[in-house]
């Protein structure tokens, strides 16, 4: 069974409503794009309804927000102007954007289509976020697409000063962006967090949502560990401190002062904040922010995997107590995990001595490390756990799976309990000589539920490679006789290779 995060993640991009927080105008006139700002709180009522945390809780933040507030900037950016030039559009916008009054905005006020989206008319549009700075010099934090496709930055301080500032860096896996201000070494500055608050605990967030300059909210941490959809790498932090549009890249901050996560994201059904707010945690921040600061660019461990994690009936099918891990779905040739013998079907359990959890888990563990390093992963293997030793190469740009040809030819014989016919991949022109390919699958039967396809490569079955379909059944066979009521598959699409837990009839 997926777990609450898995179900939140689903429920938020179902209803295309995850919204990134960099508001955007065009000069010349006004555009609403959002709905009611935030929810108000009757903290006064909840403390006297519960007098004991009115002795826990702060009494007050005034002098945690005059202390950090002069270190919070809004950050505007030119993003283009002109009719030829080249800018963003609805059609490369961010996943996470997709579906969003911003998608609606690129279509409505003049962004084709075209790779590059050219503007169709003479326009100057700016984007409104926030920041804070890091360092005395001039260093601050915000997000990649509040500065993504700028021709041109500005901060406006607390006190109303503007700067011209310059992009040191971006990092669009973690949406988070470092920028510079030159000229001066007095700067108030704020510092990130080294431990994620817990769950509970109070946060302050500061920044200029639709431009109206420096805002405080309060609330507490709702969750941690959130995986929303934007990227391999999520691990957000929660709020309920009301964030909107052009908090995008602001801090919050715990009750000492320090900031312990930057606003990215809100779900939101109406554009405002209703109390669902995630943030990049301070560690993931500080780690991104010191690469950014030496080298321009994140580098970041390759282990040469692909990656599910272990569900319910995977954990069945491979004899596991307890659904945690990563499940090894492929292993590309010349890679790290081909050289330490990683084999598809492996479950790594740990990285250097730390747990993982899911997929997730791992690849941060391995991006967070340098390549060259060396990496110690417990695996465990047709139930027996071993201990292999990678090093880790850079990860590449590019890491699509070879597509499948989708042909179907020859005359498959059925496999009637599965609801699908199959064909020897290389009686199936383009489909390789590996596995058996999906000619026809059954509407509502065992293999259409659980997202098998004509054109997949069924490449194995419980840990069996499979050529034809009597190797099929006899893979079958065996897992029922076996007393398994799931059995695993390794099946190619046109976009991965990954397992498939397929229960199989016991009648």
């Amino acid at each position: 069974m997926p777990d609450d995060n898995t179900k939140l993640r689903h429920r938020i991009l179902s209803a295309r409503r995850l919204a990134l927080l960099g508001s955007v105008a065009m000069i010349g006139g006004a555009l609403a794009i959002a709905g009611p700002l935030g929810h108000g709180r009757l903290v006064e009522q909840a403390f006297a309804a519960t007098p004991t945390l009115q002795t826990q809780g702060p009494a007050g933040f005034a002098d945690l927000v005059a202390k950090v507030k002069p270190a919070v900037i809004s950050v505007r950016v030119k993003l283009d102007e002109g009719s030829d030039t080249t800018g963003p559009s609805a059609e490369n916008l961010p996943p996470s954007m997709k579906g969003t009054p911003f998608e609606k905005f690129f279509r409505q006020f003049g962004f084709d289509g075209t790779p590059g989206g050219k503007l169709q008319r003479h326009e100057v549009i700016t984007g409104v976020g926030s920041g804070f700075f890091i360092s005395a010099d001039g260093y601050a934090v915000t997000n990649n697409h509040v500065v993504d496709h700028a021709t041109s930055v500005q901060v406006t301080t607390d006190d109303g000063t503007i700067y011209a500032a310059k992009v040191i860096g971006t990092d669009p896996k973690t949406d988070l962006a470092l920028i510079k201000v030159d000229g001066k070494n007095d700067f108030t500055y704020v510092n990130l967090e080294s431990q994620v608050p817990r769950v509970g605990d109070w946060v302050v967030a500061v920044g200029n949502p639709y431009g109206l300059g420096g805002t405080v909210t309060a609330g507490i941490i709702s969750a941690e560990g959130r995986d929303i959809g934007a990227g391999p790498y999520d691990n957000y932090i929660q709020i309920d401190a009301p964030i909107n549009k052009g908090n995008s890249g602001g801090p919050t901050f715990d009750t000492n002062g320090n900031v312990i996560g930057v606003n990215t994201a809100i779900y939101s059904p109406s554009g405002g904040s209703v109390g669902i707010g995630f943030d990049v945690p301070a560690p993931t921040v500080k780690m991104i922010v010191a690469q950014l600061k030496e080298h321009g660019t994140v580098t970041r461990g390759w282990l040469g995997v692909q990656v599910q994690p272990v569900t319910t009936g995977i954990a069945e099918s491979l004899g596991l107590k307890q659904a945690k891990g990563a499940l090894v779905d492929e292993v590309r040739p010349d890679t790290p995990a081909a050289q330490a013998g990683i084999r598809p079907g492996d479950v790594i359990t740990s990285v250097n001595g730390n747990a993982v959890k899911d997929s997730r888990t791992l690849a941060r563990e391995i991006s967070g490390m340098a390549p060259g390093s060396t990496a110690k992963l417990d695996i465990l293997r047709k139930g027996e756990t071993q201990t292999v030793t990678v090093t880790l190469a850079k990860m590449p740009n590019d890491t699509k799976v070879a597509r499948a040809d989708e042909t179907e030819q020859g005359s498959p014989k059925g496999i009637p309990h599965l609801g699908l016919s199959v064909a020897p991949a290389g009686d199936v022109g383009g489909a390789g000589d590996k596995g058996v390919v999906v000619t026809a699958v059954e509407p509502g039967g065992p293999a259409a539920e659980h997202g098998l396809q004509s054109g997949d490569v069924i490449l194995s079955v419980g840990g069996n490679e499979v050529s034809s379909a009597a190797d099929l059944r006899s893979a079958l066979s065996e897992a029922k006789s076996d007393g398994k009521h799931d059995v695993l598959m390794r099946v190619k699409t046109s976009d991965n290779t990954h397992f498939v837990a397929m229960p199989i009839s016991q009648g």
